[in-house]
């Protein structure tokens, strides 16, 4: 694919969603860790259904330390892994109150140290949360990059960099939304939805699909 048409895609994903966020609910940067955390082979759904009376009860690292592991168990137990999550997000809020006074640190480093925290989930955090030009590649955008060659690469650290490298930095801030919506609800795995698709003009993906009869 030309950064011509690269540049073209993602203006019309900007001028058709001009400000895209995520879709986990949350309200400040430590609810929205917990919320990425809990999002691992879960849906974002289920996260949020989880998370809501859970920051009511408890939303800071003292909070969630305070309410402990059975009860944290008890409001995650309908999202998957929730034994091994729980264990995680305890174990992290300990170091949150230990060595980052409560608060969510601004660095990859210290966030990758964190349990349950790898480079997905740290790129979330500094992107969503601080507004860093970070690329946080799921399963989602490592599709849509390959499948319209807009980044192709083998492994999701590749697409990340490609990601970087290819997309105008004016759009950086956003790219990780329009594009993990843009496979959430257009570019499915099984059957993209092609007829209904922004960018079908502009897309590499060969095996396009056609409308309904």
């Amino acid at each position: 694919m030309n950064q011509n048409k690269r540049i073209q895609i993602f203006e019309r994903w900007s001028a058709a969603n001009p400000a895209p966020t995520t879709e986990l609910i949350h309200g400040s940067p430590f609810e929205l860790l917990i919320a990425v955390i809990l999002s691992a082979q879960a849906t974002d759904k289920s996260v949020n259904k989880a998370t809501q009376p859970l920051f009511a009860r408890a939303n800071t690292a003292s909070a969630i330390l305070a309410l402990g592991e059975d009860e944290l168990r008890t409001h995650i137990r309908n999202i998957g892994l929730f034994n091994s999550k729980a264990k995680n997000i305890i174990k992290t809020c300990a170091i949150l109150v230990a060595e980052h006074e409560g608060q969510v640190p601004r660095d990859r480093q210290a966030l990758e140290s964190l349990p349950g925290v790898g480079r997905k989930t740290a790129n979330v955090v500094l992107n969503t949360a601080f507004g860093e030009l970070t690329m946080a590649v799921d399963t989602h955008i490592f599709r849509v990059s390959n499948r319209t060659g807009i980044a192709p690469g083998k492994t999701p650290l590749a697409v990340e960099r490609a990601l970087l490298r290819h997309i105008p930095k004016r759009f950086l801030k956003n790219a990780h939304h329009w594009l993990i919506l843009h496979g959430r609800y257009t570019c499915l795995a099984r059957k993209p939805r092609c007829p209904e698709c922004l960018i079908a003009d502009l897309c590499d993906y060969r095996d396009k699909t056609a409308a309904a009869v």
